[in-house]
């Protein structure tokens, strides 16, 4: 198959905090209530915006990030995500040409292009633009800022303008004549006593899972603004203007052949029941993650930490991002989960953890007892960590191999303390200084790091093969000796 040109916008702006969020997910919902089927992403990691994506356009949000997955598999990923579509909305972050700084790399050159910006991520899929205005501030400067986008990167295509916070119909004049004069059409004027506003904390939006039907009521008045304001067919004209991409569309099951090839191992001889925490407390996770652990032979059962027990019968579990310190006496009060959770580790069956997952699995969180599979504390802070990290994994794991080298993100204001000898799971250098993250005890491999499934499939792979180890359903290529073991190793004291 090849990546079809289907019509696309990508929703961007000159910075942050210029409405991109409200106006994206009010122009899915606005395009899914005019009959379309629209397809949404976000650039970057973020995975609080694409709930939102999802509450609007009726099926899951997707992040398009060519840090964590590699340029390559943009394209391929965001055609896969098209399937079934006939129009897509492309969320940007940050300001337009904002992207990852490159003195956080290994070189520490502090040069080159920005990595994963919106504009990056445009010309990948080649999708023209629609610039968010925060136009509060704004009178006739604003034809320079519009000139000065569109002529920074010539091959960035602007297709038009989205005015928001304008304060009056005088302002909405001057800024139609601004827009005019560098020949860029509005495609909609939103007032700021309209203005939306979703509820956020400490690490930005509220999920909408968390948010429930709050964040169904917030869509439809997002949709709601965008309908009544915005030139809908303009905006969709503009969209068929998408130059055509050709090439190859992401197959989670091509991605899971070459990884068992090259491992020389087969499918598992019966499905492993795979086991992933979601609910309120654990609502990150990039929807490829579910796709690529079915294609490897896994049954995904989801569960949620705050009121269920472990999935019976389950072979490996995972444990991602969220927020647990927002829900930490619940999660300490399902005693029989934690209990559980201790028996599987145990027992050398896997446990994936990230981020969240990683307090979860410690002794405890600010004083709340949790799992205590992990020999570490959990604590937070006033600090926020936030950055993309190029890793490599420091020993062999239920999950990695040791010298696997991945990209992943960085996004908490926790901290863990050790109590006890343990593996880190990851290294890094961070300009010019050694860090280590995470812990690899027994079966559980847990970090703060982030990672995209589809950035590294082989690690789902491993995940699924090595609870098919424990459990002797794992069937080798004839004359080969697997290099996944059983571990049965206690993991706390």
């Amino acid at each position: 198959m090849v990546t079809p040109a289907i019509p696309t916008v990508v929703v961007a702006a000159p910075a942050s905090g210029s409405g991109k969020t409200t106006v994206a997910t009010g122009l899915i919902g606005a395009l899914s209530r005019a009959g379309h089927r629209v397809a949404p992403f976000k650039v970057g990691p973020d995975f609080i915006d694409p709930g939102y994506h999802a509450v609007a356009a009726g099926r899951p949000g997707r992040n398009l990030d060519p840090n964590l997955v590699g340029p390559d598999r943009v394209a391929p990923l965001f055609a896969a995500g098209c399937a079934g579509a006939d129009f897509a909305v492309v969320e940007g972050v940050m300001g337009l040409f904002d992207g990852r700084i490159i003195d956080d790399d290994l070189d520490g050159t502090g040069t080159g292009p920005a990595l994963g910006s919106t504009a990056h991520v445009a010309a990948l899929i080649g999708a023209p633009v629609i610039v968010v205005v925060d136009a509060s501030g704004h009178s006739q400067t604003l034809a320079a800022i519009l000139h000065g986008l569109r002529s920074f990167d010539p091959s960035v295509d602007i297709c038009g303008v989205i005015l928001n916070r304008v304060g009056s119909p005088r302002h909405e004049h001057v800024l139609r004549q601004a827009c005019d004069r560098v020949g860029l059409p509005v495609f909609a004027v939103l007032g700021r006593a309209t203005e939306l506003v979703v509820p956020s904390r400490h690490l930005g939006l509220i999920p909408a899972v968390e948010h429930g039907g709050a964040a169904r009521t917030a869509v439809d008045a997002m949709a709601q603004l965008v309908s009544a304001t915005a030139d809908l067919p303009a905006v969709v004209a503009a969209g068929r203007a998408r130059r055509a991409m050709l090439g190859p569309v992401w197959s989670a099951a091509e991605e899971v052949a070459v990884a068992r090839a090259r491992a020389d191992v087969r499918a598992p001889r019966r499905p492993i029941r795979v086991a992933v925490a979601g609910g309120a407390a654990f609502t990150f996770s990039y929807a490829e993650h579910a796709e690529l652990l079915a294609a490897a032979g896994a049954e995904v059962v989801a569960f949620d930490p705050l009121q269920d027990g472990l999935p019976e019968g389950s072979d490996a579990v995972i444990v991602g991002g969220g927020f647990p310190e927002e829900h930490v006496h619940t999660l300490a009060a399902n005693v029989g989960l934690l209990d559980q959770l201790r028996a599987h580790a145990d027992a050398g069956r896997p446990i994936h953890a990230e981020c969240a997952g990683l307090l979860y699995l410690a002794r405890d969180l600010d004083g709340h007892t949790m799992a205590d599979v992990l020999p570490v504390r959990g604590h937070f802070g006033p600090s926020l960590t936030l950055g993309y990290r190029d890793a490599v994994a420091l020993a062999d794991s239920t999950v990695f191999t040791a010298g696997a080298r991945i990209t992943g993100h960085e996004f908490h204001r926790s901290v863990v303390e050790p109590i006890g000898p343990a593996q880190a799971a990851w290294g890094w250098r961070r300009v010019g200084t050694s860090m280590t993250d995470g812990v690899i005890a027994g079966s559980v491999h847990a970090s703060y790091l982030h990672t995209h499934p589809a950035g590294a499939p082989e690690s789902v792979v491993r995940l699924v093969d090595s609870a098919a180890a424990v459990t002797g359903e794992a069937e080798l290529v004839p004359g080969h000796t697997s290099s996944v073991r059983s571990t049965h190793v206690r993991t706390h004291p």
